[in-house]
């Protein structure tokens, strides 16, 4: 009897060789049909098609914020009471796996591709932006005030604390499990399968998938873009180069190429060596800032930060009649969207990373080990740069104006400036080319299938496409076409938290079953 691991290397009947590659005959052609035709129809008047994309998200965050936040909320307490309850021994691929990731390498490389690029994006813009009213305030607090301070901290934390991480790993664990402990393709319409039976590898499974491929995508194109736009502000404060398209273009091309010389190369030599790079990196950027701003005022900061995230979880998570509806409906319902647009892309990519691994383990090591870090992080930048806008001190005192440039108006004040910067520099292309090498890793296995183990070749070709995507929309539709597919993406985030209602039923069905054997 083949094991799980065999079962879905296997390719499936619904697959075709084509030069040696390996697509499935639904999933593959359909995606990319649907990936063409959106950058197609946002190319063809990147106003209207950004202004229609808009408002649907905005439609969507009015109307259905109730719904969000509750699954938001929800992931949080999934993922919790998965691990103190029997179910929390699971283990993914069954009792006698063990890892193939020491668990160092195996954080580095889940972090890195989830949440690198968002901390040095906003790791100074949102606590100021909260702190400063520059678009409203968490709870209607006073601007510019101590309360502010709290709820900046406190909101700050709340986005990128327990829900994000929540949402990449209730998508992990059931991919995961269906994957290594059924021996079902590694993809999340094999988790239908409990409610569907064998007709999840139908219509149903297949429009799963290519939701999960065109959503996985445009979220990494988007993001992409507007990495580029930081960097290239970046390095035009610090060496004074162009900030200009033709610079953007090229730290795009750049990142793909990396990203495709790592996905060539391997897990190990590849994604593994680059993301231990990067938390190295990113550690010696946080020991700079950290005595830069003083350790003497870092130390409390933390447990002030961890205290103003308890304080104000409760009504950060509530969404009846909040008194804030305009923040709450523009921050933390935006936010639950957004993770989920890179939900697929983590979700996956952490289930590839994590066979061996125990459920109880997964919820320590990615979701509650990663806010321990994001209250570290923004504590040093988000609570520093608050510090510099209360003292009057460097442009932030100023006013948020250019929230690509934040993190570099921070850093200015502070010694060692021009290294620091080129280092944010480094770490945002580092991180990208992370982020590309693991969605391509996972867009492949999705369109070919859910299968784990395709041809390199193909796998690259994926990265040539998130490029090429990234690269018309911003280039040639530029900031509208760009901003109209991130506001398509987030829309998204609605539809993916339903399918991921329904999966969790299928799920907990599974687990339980496999628990009364």
């Amino acid at each position: 009897m083949r094991d799980a691991s065999t079962i879905m290397s296997l390719p499936g009947a619904a697959n075709a060789r084509i030069l040696g590659l390996d697509f499935h005959k639904v999933i593959f052609p359909v995606s990319v049909v649907l990936i063409i035709a959106t950058v197609a129809a946002a190319l063809h008047d990147p106003a209207a098609f950004g202004a229609s994309l808009e408002s649907t998200k905005g439609w969507i965050l009015q109307h259905f914020d109730w719904f969000i936040m509750i699954m938001g909320n929800l992931f949080v307490l999934f993922c919790l009471a998965l691990a103190i309850s029997p179910l929390g021994r699971i283990r993914m691929g069954g009792q006698d796996a063990r890892p193939e990731y020491g668990t160092a390498s195996w954080f580095s490389m889940m972090f890195a591709a989830g949440m690198g690029v968002g901390l040095l994006y906003w790791g100074v813009a949102e606590p100021v932006a909260a702190y400063t009213a520059w678009w409203k305030t968490p709870l209607n607090v006073d601007p510019n005030t101590a309360a502010a301070m709290h709820a900046a901290m406190g909101s700050t934390l709340f986005h990128w604390g327990l829900h994000p991480w929540g949402i990449y790993l209730t998508t992990a664990l059931i991919v995961g499990y269906f994957s290594y402990n059924k021996g079902l393709p590694f993809s999340l319409s094999s988790a239908l399968e409990p409610l569907l039976g064998k007709a999840h590898k139908g219509t149903a499974g297949h429009l799963v998938d290519v939701f999960t491929v065109v959503l996985t995508t445009f979220g990494l194109a988007t993001s992409l873009g507007l990495g580029a736009m930081q960097a290239t502000a970046g390095i035009h404060h610090v060496l004074g180069t162009p900030n200009s398209f033709l610079m953007q273009a090229v730290f795009i091309l750049l990142v793909c190429g990396i990203a495709a010389l790592s996905v060539w190369r391997g897990m190990d030599a590849g994604v593994k060596l680059l993301s231990n790079i990067n938390m190295g990196l990113a550690l010696l950027l946080l020991i700079f800032v950290i005595l830069g701003v003083g350790v003497a005022a870092f130390l409390p900061g933390i447990l002030h930060a961890s205290a103003d995230y308890a304080s104000m979880f409760l009504p950060l998570a509530n969404w009846i009649a909040r008194p804030d509806q305009d923040w709450f409906q523009g921050w933390t319902v935006f936010y639950w969207a957004w993770w989920c647009t890179w939900g697929p892309l983590v979700g996956v990519f952490v289930a590839k990373v994590s066979r061996g691994r125990t459920i109880r383990q997964m919820v320590a090591v990615v979701m509650l080990l990663p806010t321990v870090v994001a209250i570290v992080w923004f504590t040093a930048f988000g609570g520093g740069a608050i510090a510099q806008v209360a003292a009057g001190t460097g442009e932030l005192a100023a006013g948020l104006k250019d929230v690509n440039m934040a993190i570099f108006q921070f850093l200015e004040v502070l010694p060692l400036s021009a290294i620091t910067s080129l280092l944010v520099v480094f770490l945002l292309v580092i991180f990208m080319v992370t982020s590309v090498d693991s969605g391509a890793l996972v867009v492949d296995n999705l369109a070919a299938g859910g299968i784990p183990d395709t041809p390199v070749p193909q796998r690259v070709l994926w990265v040539g496409l998130i490029a090429l995507v990234t690269m018309v929309l911003f280039v040639i539709g530029g900031d509208s076409a760009l901003k109209g597919v991130q506001a398509g993406a987030v829309a998204m985030g609605l539809p993916f938290m339903m399918l991921m209602l329904v999966l969790m039923i299928g799920f907990v069905k599974s687990l339980i079953r496999d628990l009364r054997a």
